[in-house]
């Protein structure tokens, strides 16, 4: 996922693990943070490392903050920074702010001003989220040993109506596909369709669930965006 460009914002644990997952998977990252010996600990593994006041929209639009792809504001010690931080970068016309909530108070604010993607506790799995803003459609991804993963994507248009053995995800890619779910034809739940065969057929809307080398992965996920 080279050549995409990221910001985190606020350097505490959570953050600092998201701006080196991104860094570590090829992705240009500016770690931003008030302290400056937080930014003293991340400079050798991210592109940038930038002690700043956020909240002040002069300081972001100065490190062309716009041009990010995506900007993570994960400031946990003081929530009225995290606000002014967020709306700065709203009017500043980020094109996708991520914004960590700490609790269910916060969440609710932070939806009434508009904020429209919000990470809570429970999904504060650093590898997870890094592979989210990577790959927008990745819904879920589990590392494993020896540098393999599992992870659960919505299936790329690309390769929908199309069967398996016409993809041929082993053979062009060296991944396997666990299973897959598809929405019912009576509701909207997503539905397990069981071990897929040869003969099994893609549709749009499924979600596809593969395991193989984070690079097969990747590569996959390139090729077919």
């Amino acid at each position: 996922m080279k050549g995409k460009k990221f910001a985190v914002i606020g350097l505490g644990r959570f953050g600092s693990a998201i701006a080196r997952k991104l860094s570590e998977r090829g992705a240009e990252v500016m770690a931003i943070d008030i302290n400056e010996q937080k930014v003293e600990d991340i400079k050798e593994d991210v592109a940038y490392a930038i002690t700043l006041d956020s909240t002040d929209p002069k300081n972001l639009e100065s490190q062309n903050i716009q041009e990010m792809d995506a900007v993570v504001v994960a400031i946990g010690t003081n929530f009225q920074d995290l606000i002014l931080t967020t709306f700065a970068l709203m009017e500043l016309d980020v094109e996708r702010i991520i914004v960590r909530a700490q609790d269910p108070i916060q969440k609710r604010i932070l939806e009434k001003i508009g904020v429209r993607e919000i990470l809570s506790l429970e999904d504060e799995v650093s590898n997870n989220v890094a592979e989210q803003l990577l790959n927008p459609s990745v819904l879920m991804s589990i590392r494993l040993p020896d540098d393999y993963e599992i992870i659960e994507v919505k299936a790329p248009r690309i390769i929908c109506n199309r069967t398996l053995a016409d993809i041929g995800l082993r053979e062009k890619y060296n991944i396997n596909l666990i299973t897959l779910m598809r929405k019912g034809k009576l509701d909207d739940k997503m539905h397990i369709i069981g071990v897929p065969e040869p003969a099994t057929k893609i549709l749009e809307n499924d979600i596809i669930v593969i395991f193989g080398k984070s690079k097969d992965i990747d590569r996959f996920l390139e090729i077919n965006e």
